[in-house]
């Protein structure tokens, strides 16, 4: 009989959360969602030293805004819970004991200064990689070396000590990833890592065996920096007689740099002015802002597209999907074992093709949104007309009021270098005459009127429209380029296109 897909992800508390990890959320959620499974939310809290206050509420508002919210979780909780680790505690000793008492883990009374000596000693030894592990235990304060009743004494005195896992010396470990295959690790690599630690809290490893075997979990997809530890993890289950319910593996190619090399950091995005966490995260040690993806203007969908082809692709060439279509077309095994570069351009894309696939009503209310804050007041219909002009223009939904701006404000400011290059006296001939021209226009203008009164004032005075184009769009808009200059005529209004026209006559200088 098939078990129910549950699947879970699973963040630490430990400030913003990064792109890397809500790309975890997002395949998780997709995954859950197309094989009718569960999504659940676990909070990963045991290192009490790293907990960041406000942490665990941005996950919950990141993972609403993106409209990805878990089925379960410390907020929504189901039947398999506490959904944070520390409510967990003091489960875990019990099966910390269990590996202990079967012979495959042991007590360890090492003191820091022992194990450095250790560290240090090995380094000597020109070890590359010091460890604690089959061979090294055997010189080591523990419960494999020590005497069984002086370990029963330190026990009972109180003595710290951590509970490790014995790995085996000789043994080649395998697992089938979803998306890497055949995964083989030799046992002599990896070291005895710690399960408990001397304040009575679990590690990872530990924890989140424990945890997903309880909760039912039957796939863990989770990043690649995950990866080594994967065979601990088999030999965990292994070593509980777990391994009829062990979830299958998938591991994320990693996030990198714009350039490639190298894993992609805050450090970077800070660098190259983009942001890398969802929304805006302040850090609550020194109060310093990190920019998110929600507050430079991104739309939810459009973000949850762009990061959803970070590391997957549908097989064909298709490029936009809501998030319906992804879940449709969602598997696995189109993940990439290969880490994927991160292009913040791709991104602006997204947001663009979205912001166009709104209706003219949604934008405008964006602009008016914008305009309010401003203190500017106008009509909804006029919001609407604006927008039809810039939202082709716009890559996120400020840009229709920064952009914009010209068709409620006249310019203050006019670009020095098509001043210098295209005010001449041929544009004043030809803006003169047309202010004239739409003085006496009787009715409201459209579009094709303000063409056709200007072309008639470009050919009254003998010349090609072309050449005095631009400065037409400088006297009334303040730069050289922009959308299209009639359109925005007929926004304007001939009442404010003849006072712009008026100002721009009588106080720029000619270049001559």
């Amino acid at each position: 009989m098939n078990r129910e897909v549950r699947v879970r992800f699973a963040p630490s508390p430990t400030g913003a959360l990064h792109i890397g990890g809500v790309r975890t959320a997002l395949y998780n959620y997709l995954f859950a969602r197309k094989n009718k499974g569960r999504f659940l939310l676990r909070i990963e809290d045991t290192d009490q030293t790293r907990f960041v206050p406000g942490a665990e509420e941005y996950i919950k508002e990141a993972l609403d805004w993106l409209g990805i919210a878990p089925d379960e979780s410390p907020w929504n909780p189901g039947s398999v819970g506490p959904y944070r680790q520390s409510e967990r505690k003091p489960m875990y000793m019990q099966y910390a004991m269990d590996l202990v008492e079967k012979g495959h883990a042991y007590y360890a009374f090492d003191t820091s200064e022992e194990l450095e000596a250790m560290r240090q000693r090995l380094t000597a030894a020109r070890v590359v990689s010091p460890q604690y592990n089959s061979i090294t235990r055997t010189q080591m304060k523990n419960s494999l070396t020590l005497p069984e009743d002086e370990v029963k004494a330190r026990l009972e005195s109180g003595e710290p000590y951590v509970i490790r896992v014995k790995i085996p010396r000789k043994e080649e470990v395998r697992l089938n990833d979803l998306i890497r295959g055949w995964v083989m690790v030799h046992s002599s690599t990896l070291d005895d890592k710690v399960l408990m630690k001397s304040d009575g809290m679990p590690t990872y490893h530990l924890a989140n065996i424990v945890d997903d075997h309880l909760m039912g979990i039957t796939h863990v997809i989770r990043g690649e920096e995950w990866l080594p530890s994967a065979p601990l993890h088999v030999l965990l289950y292994r070593y509980f007689g777990w391994e009829d319910t062990m979830p299958q593996f998938a591991h994320l190619p990693l996030l990198l740099k714009p350039d490639g090399n190298g894993k992609l950091s805050k450090r970077d995005a800070d660098k190259h002015g983009f942001p890398v966490f969802p929304m805006d995260w302040i850090d609550p040690t020194s109060g310093d802002t990190a920019m998110g993806f929600r507050e430079q203007g991104y739309l939810p969908d459009a973000f949850l597209n762009f990061l959803a082809f970070l590391g997957w692709n549908p097989g064909d060439h298709r490029e936009l999907f809501s998030l319906e279509e992804l879940i449709d077309a969602f598997s696995v095994e189109r993940i990439g074992k290969s880490g994927t570069k991160f292009d913040i351009n791709k991104a602006k894309w997204y947001n663009e093709q979205y912001l166009r696939a709104k209706s003219d009503e949604e934008l405008a209310q964006y602009l008016m949104d914008d305009l309010q804050l401003e203190g500017i007041q106008i009509e909804f219909s006029k919001a609407t007309q604006i927008v039809q002009v810039m939202k082709e223009r716009a890559t996120f939904p400020s840009d229709l009021w920064k952009e914009g701006k010209f068709m409620l404000v006249a310019p203050d400011s006019f670009d020095e270098a098509v001043l210098a290059k295209r005010w001449n006296n041929d544009a004043l001939a030809v803006l003169g005459t047309y202010k004239e021209k739409l003085v006496d226009f009787p009715g409201e203008l459209n579009p094709e009127s303000a063409k056709s009164l200007l072309e008639a004032a470009a050919e009254d005075n003998g010349i090609k429209l072309g050449k005095v184009m631009q400065a037409v769009r400088l006297a009334v808009t303040g730069v050289g380029a922009g959308p299209d200059l009639m359109a925005v005529f007929s926004i304007l209004g001939k009442d404010e296109l003849v006072k712009r026209l008026d100002y721009a006559l009588n106080n720029l200088k000619v270049n001559i």
